[in-house]
C-alpha cells in the first residue's frame, strides 16, 4: 500500500494531503522501466564474458585471431603491391624504352579480373567479404607478378641481344689510320682514276702499303672470300646481322674462309692492289638493309669527337677515287 504523504498549510494551520497526479505517475513509471531495461542490457553485456560457454570463448578468440592476420595480411599486400607498381613504372618508362619495346598496357598487366563473379564460392560464411577481398587482392597481385615476370625475362632477352647487336654493328675503321693520313676517297660522286669520268663511289678508299693489316669492323660471319683480277680483286664480304653488311676490297690476300666467325678488330687479310685499282689500298663498303650506305658513319667506336668532324670534312672532299 502507497504511503499517503501531507504537507502544512499556514493559512489554515492545518495539515492537507498531498494529491498526486496522473501524468508524473505516469512519467515516474516509464523511466523505472528504462532504468530497469538500462541496468539489464548493461549488465548482461558486462557479464556476457563470464556468461560464454568455453566453446564460445575458444571460438571468440580465434576469430579475433583470424581477424589480426587478416589485418596482417592485408596490410602485407598493401606493401608488395606498392614495391610492385614501382617495378612497373621502372619497367615502362626505363627499360622497355632502352630497349625500344612497347610498353604494357595497365589493361594487360591487369587482364582477367572482370565480368564472371569468380569468388561465388565463397559467398555465405559469416566472413564472407573479408575471406572474398583477401581472396581477390591476393589473384590480382599474382596475376600482376606473372606478367611482370615475363616482361622482365623479354628485357633479359632483350639485353642480350643489345650487347650482341652493339658487338656487331661496324663501328671501328678497318685499317690502323693514326692521325687520319690515310683516309684517300669518300663516299659519293668521285672522278673515276681510269675513266676520268665522274662516277657514284660506293665505299670509303684507305690509302695504305701493300701488306697493312686489314680488320674486321664488327663481330659476324664471313660470306664470300673471293679471289679475283676484276672488279673489287680480293675481297671479302662480312654479315654482322641486323642488317648490317661490310665488304674489304682490293685486297693482297686474305686470312679467313667462307662461314668463318669473326670478331671486331680480327685480322681478316692485308691490304693490295688487286682487281680494277690504281694504288694500294682498302675499298671499304656498309651495307645496311640491302643498301649500301656512308661507311663514315660507323667509326665511333675508335675516333674522337674532334677526330670524327675531321673524318666527316675529309671524307666530304670530291677528288678521285682509287678504284
Amino acid at each position: 500500500m502507497a504511503k499517503v504523504k501531507y504537507y502544512y498549510d499556514a493559512e489554515t494551520l492545518s495539515y492537507r494531503k498531498i494529491e498526486r497526479k496522473k501524468k508524473d505517475v505516469f512519467r515516474k513509471t516509464i523511466f523505472g522501466v528504462l532504468a530497469v531495461i538500462l541496468v539489464a542490457f548493461f549488465g548482461f553485456v558486462g557479464f556476457s564474458q563470464f556468461l560464454m560457454s568455453p566453446n564460445e570463448k575458444a571460438q571468440k578468440r580465434e576469430y579475433d585471431n583470424l581477424k589480426l592476420h587478416y589485418e596482417l595480411l592485408s596490410k602485407r599486400i598493401e606493401e608488395s603491391s606498392q614495391v610492385l607498381k614501382e617495378i612497373q613504372e621502372r619497367d615502362n618508362t626505363i627499360y622497355r624504352v632502352y630497349f625500344e619495346a612497347n610498353p604494357i598496357p595497365e589493361e594487360q598487366r591487369k587482364a582477367g579480373f572482370g565480368g564472371v563473379n569468380r569468388y561465388k564460392y565463397l559467398e555465405g560464411f559469416d566472413n564472407s567479404a573479408m575471406i572474398k577481398k583477401a581472396t581477390k587482392d591476393l589473384d590480382i597481385l599474382s596475376k600482376q607478378m606473372v606478367v611482370q615476370s615475363k616482361s622482365l625475362d623479354e628485357i633479359v632477352r632483350l639485353a642480350k641481344d643489345k650487347e650482341e647487336m652493339l658487338a656487331s654493328i661496324p663501328a671501328i675503321q678497318p685499317v690502323a689510320n693514326k692521325n687520319l693520313k690515310r683516309m684517300a676517297s669518300g663516299y659519293g660522286y668521285r672522278v673515276h682514276p681510269i675513266y676520268k669520268t665522274r662516277k657514284y663511289h660506293w665505299g670509303m678508299d684507305f690509302s695504305a702499303p701493300k701488306g697493312t693489316p686489314v680488320y674486321a669492323t664488327g663481330n659476324g660471319k664471313v660470306i664470300k672470300a673471293v679471289r679475283t683480277r676484276k672488279g673489287l680483286g680480293n675481297y671479302v664480304k662480312i654479315s654482322h646481322g641486323y642488317g648490317y653488311v661490310t665488304v674489304y676490297g682490293h685486297m693482297d690476300r686474305y686470312v679467313v674462309r667462307k662461314n668463318q666467325k669473326v670478331k671486331r678488330g680480327d685480322l681478316i687479310g692485308y691490304v693490295g692492289t688487286s682487281g680494277t685499282s690504281t694504288a694500294p689500298h682498302l675499298h671499304y663498303e656498309v651495307h645496311k638493309n640491302n643498301r649500301k650506305v656512308n661507311p663514315v658513319y660507323y667509326y665511333f667506336n675508335d675516333l674522337t669527337p674532334e677526330e670524327y668532324d675531321r673524318m666527316l670534312e675529309l671524307a666530304s672532299l670530291e677528288n678521285q677515287s682509287l678504284d
